[in-house]
């Protein structure tokens, strides 16, 4: 309960420091889901086009050796017509030479009812040169809908292939014939009489005329692009974003004290998406980031966590080998440059800042070495003592003098005595002299100095006599080398994804424990 409330806390705490008061974090958040929901219904709009003109799904039965399609009572659902409202957001028109194929189909069915409906021999006799000429319109406008293409606009010509193979496996039940022939043969009165006409009617309406009223055109505007009006419906959401974002960065500016306006703007850049008419879809993270504001929970946690995991496993291999590798090749140029050089040719002459006139070095030996000296040793004493008298009773047996002396009685209990006294004697002149050496004492620590300075420039001097320091330089990157060249074989035959695995592993034990 107390972890609670102090995770609550912070909450509250987090969504004060945007500036503004909650119930506007909220009702700008919801009003950024509506906007969000309305950017992916206007992206997916002309894709799902089709969909929002029918307004219904369609199931088909394959059947026969060509698998012809058989389709099922289509499912209509109830959905409000759209397409009359948001084609003119997008620009869509209808295509004229489409629309005019539909309405001479419609034409015919009109006449073909009116023709029923006739009792007199003239009267039918007019009907049927009148149903006959629009029979010939339409297989005029089918070869010309079938050599222009008026589908290649609107990039479907998907649908013209779909329309073409429906109509070749209707009529010649072969996917292999002729489309125009298909269509010739379909709109002649012999073969519409022939075959049922409701039924190849009915056909037509349910089959090919949904596919072929799908078609639209949409003009060009003056950016080059499809018209787009989708901006004015946009615009009311961005004045709102826009006057959030003003308040919301001026009044951080004003609670914060060294934050200007520009700085507190530059603070929200993820609102930025809100604000510009393009990449709309990126508005997904500021909208996230207001929900998580306003506290209207939204558990995104294990979507952020397998997209974090999946980022790391697919950059983790490489940047780890380029951090790595960039670091190598720094040190060898370093090296190659005669830092090296130059490092032992100043030697300890090197101007040095000390920033509290402390030798830190020299304090931590003294700190660690009295340490050692006056809590470990005597700690240890039992151990090192068995250690030494290990030895001493080594050394002996391997004395020639002493297999003979071992003859002799009352000498066993004489070595004992003897190897104690070794012990005692060695373990004190050695503890003696580690005192010795951590007490404070100015002369030692000044002759030690001058030995380690001694000490320093002999092995520079040494170093750079006889080619040793371009040797070791040679060495040096030659070794770096080595270590790189393996490293990056060794990263690239181990699986990330049991690296993360482990991790998560790791941290499952942290979070139980």
């Amino acid at each position: 309960m107390a972890l609670s409330r102090d995770l609550a806390k912070k909450r509250v705490k987090r969504t004060r420091n945007t500036g503004m008061p909650l119930w506007w974090d909220r009702l700008v958040a919801i009003v950024a889901l509506i906007n969000f929901t309305m950017i992916v219904f206007d992206l997916t709009y002309i894709p799902l086009r089709d969909f929002w003109l029918q307004r219904q799904i369609q199931f088909f039965v394959k059947i026969g050796p060509i698998e012809r399609e058989i389709p099922e009572t289509p499912i209509k659902l109830p959905i409000p017509p759209i397409t009359p409202i948001y084609d003119w957001v997008k620009g869509v028109e209808p295509y004229r030479e489409t629309v005019q194929y539909l309405q001479l189909v419609d034409t015919l069915e009109r006449t073909l009812a009116e023709s029923a409906m006739e009792a007199s021999e003239n009267d039918a006799s007019n009907s049927a040169r009148e149903i006959d000429a629009i029979l010939r319109e339409i297989r005029q406008a089918s070869l010309e809908m079938l050599e222009g293409n008026p589908f290649q606009i609107a990039n479907k010509t998907g649908t013209l292939e779909r329309i073409k193979k429906k109509m070749r496996v209707h009529v010649f039940e072969s996917e292999d014939a002729s489309a125009k022939s298909a269509f010739r043969t379909f709109w002649t009165q012999d073969y519409l009489i022939d075959n049922g006409l409701i039924e190849q009617l009915n056909f037509f309406n349910q089959e090919i005329a949904p596919l072929i009223a799908s078609n639209y055109y949409r003009p060009v505007g003056e950016n080059g692009k499809p018209v787009d009006n989708f901006g004015l419906i946009d615009f009311p959401f961005f004045v709102l974003f826009l006057f959030d974002f003003l308040l919301r960065t001026w009044r951080i500016s004003r609670r914060r004290a060294g934050i200007s306006w520009f700085d507190a703007m530059t603070w929200r850049w993820t609102d930025l998406p809100l604000l510009v008419p393009f990449f709309r879809w990126s508005r997904i993270v500021p909208v996230i980031n207001r929900f998580d504001e306003a506290e209207l929970e939204i558990n995104l946690n294990p979507v952020k966590k397998q997209a974090s995991l999946g980022l790391v496993a697919a950059i983790a291999d490489d940047v780890t080998e380029v951090v790595i590798v960039n670091i190598v090749n720094q040190f060898q140029n370093t090296i190659r440059q005669g830092s090296l050089a130059k490092l032992f040719a100043e030697g300890s002459s090197q101007d040095y800042i000390d920033l509290n006139e402390t030798d830190e070095t020299a304090e931590i030996v003294k700190l660690v070495s009295k340490t050692t000296v006056h809590k470990v040793i005597p700690q240890i004493r039992p151990e090192i003592e068995a250690l030494l008298q290990y030895n001493i009773e080594k050394a002996f047996k391997q004395n020639p003098i002493y297999e003979t002396l071992q003859q002799v009685p009352g000498l066993e209990q004489l070595e004992q005595q003897l190897s104690d006294t070794l012990v005692k004697q060695l373990y004190e002149g050695i503890y003696s002299i580690a005192v010795s050496l951590v007490e404070d004492d100015p002369t030692f620590d000044k002759l030690w100095g001058q030995l380690v300075d001694q000490f320093g420039q002999s092995f520079n001097e040494g170093l750079q006599t006889e080619h040793s320091l371009e040797r070791l330089e040679y060495l040096l990157v030659a070794l770096l080398e080595e270590v790189k060249v393996n490293y990056v074989e060794r990263r690239s035959s181990e699986d990330v994804e049991e690296v993360l695995e482990q991790t998560r592993a790791l941290r499952e034990v942290a979070r139980t424990s």
